[in-house]
């Protein structure tokens, strides 16, 4: 499994903070699943983070989360926030909401919360309006700009160490001490890391494969390989899935960033590359196979590849968050196990 990277630090004061339970409502700005009833934590609370230090004088009554993902931790503990981001890609039926986040609204018997318009950045006039206690960004590109206008608002909690690397556990450690829920947030994580081991069990067939996340392919120029790196969550999921590292892709990594490209001509690095995947259709893989080069690929040869699309909720859910590891499991390793065996 993947290190946690920077663990926050907590300062608790010796005096718990419990809140009691309210009646519930219909009504997204005032419902009582908004209210943090199941606090583990003692108040006040003080997270270390990439851009700053933040210290959350109480149990939140208001939460809010902006940017991708930080909903669905709330969500997962039975927290219903006042405000979130609208999806703006893999909806599927266009209301702002991705399918694994309507599930989990609907088994709460929720309605949906504000949904900020953050297609042009942070919508801070909305947020502020939803009057939230605290506002949840462990997964999120915030610049210091950013983070210092919504902490004028209430406490926010930003990502560890680097804008959109956050790990999948790291979101829900980060943002379960926002709410004053590390305790819960600890088995969320235990529970998710359960049935990761217990889907991947069942393909034995996979262990070990090593793995190219492949970037979206220009088929009108494949002179260059662009792949995702380690750094990026998406491929940073292989390991949890029991998949290898090719090599190259393991060098380009060392570097930081979140993407690498090798020319075609060094076809070579790619000899240890045993399954890819990658956004687009059965016409890109006849355009690999037809390329004199990428088609002596082992991945390309042995059509072991993974098609997603990019568009849609399976190709969304693969970039890997809380609620999404779940809706997405069975059917991505699925595929997986299914493409290694060719």
């Amino acid at each position: 499994m993947r290190s946690r990277g920077l663990i926050p630090v907590l300062v608790a004061a010796t005096t718990a903070l419990m809140m009691s339970a309210c009646g519930s409502s219909t009504d997204s700005d005032d419902q009582a699943a908004n209210a943090v009833t199941g606090s583990s934590e003692a108040f006040p609370v003080t997270i270390e983070h990439a851009l700053g230090t933040t210290t959350i004088e109480e149990a939140p009554d208001r939460v809010a989360t902006v940017a991708w993902a930080n909903h669905e931790v709330p969500l997962a503990l039975g927290v219903v926030p006042v405000g979130m981001a609208a999806a703006n890609f893999g909806d599927d039926d266009g209301d702002g909401v991705l399918p694994w986040v309507e599930d989990k609204l609907d088994e709460l018997g929720a309605e949906t919360p504000v949904l900020y318009d953050e297609t042009d950045g942070i919508d801070f006039e909305a947020v502020a309006d939803s009057d939230p206690d605290v506002i949840l960004a462990a997964y999120s590109g915030l610049t210091q700009e950013d983070y210092d206008t919504l902490s004028e608002i209430a406490p926010v909690v930003a990502y560890p160490e680097e804008a959109w690397a956050t790990s999948w556990r790291d979101i829900i450690t980060f943002n379960s001490q926002g709410l004053g829920m590390s305790e819960e947030g600890e088995q969320l994580i235990a529970d998710i890391e359960g049935r990761i081991d217990e889907t991947v069990a069942a393909h034995p067939g996979l262990d070990g494969k090593n793995t190219m996340f492949m970037t979206h392919v220009d088929p009108t120029d494949l002179s260059t390989v662009n792949f995702y790196t380690a750094n990026d969550t998406r491929a940073a999921f292989f390991e949890d899935l029991g998949l290898g590292t090719p090599a190259a892709v393991e060098e380009a990594s060392a570097s930081g960033e979140f993407s690498g490209s090798i020319s075609a001509e060094q076809l070579d690095q790619f000899a240890d590359v045993d399954l890819i995947v990658t956004y687009g259709d059965q016409e890109l893989v006849d355009t690999l196979k037809a390329d004199p080069l990428l088609s002596q690929m082992p991945a390309v040869a042995n059509d072991a590849i993974v098609f997603l699309d990019g568009n849609g909720p399976m190709g969304t859910a693969a970039n890997p968050t809380p609620l999404a590891i779940d809706w997405v499991l069975d059917d991505y390793v699925a595929q997986l196990a299914g493409a290694s065996s060719r």
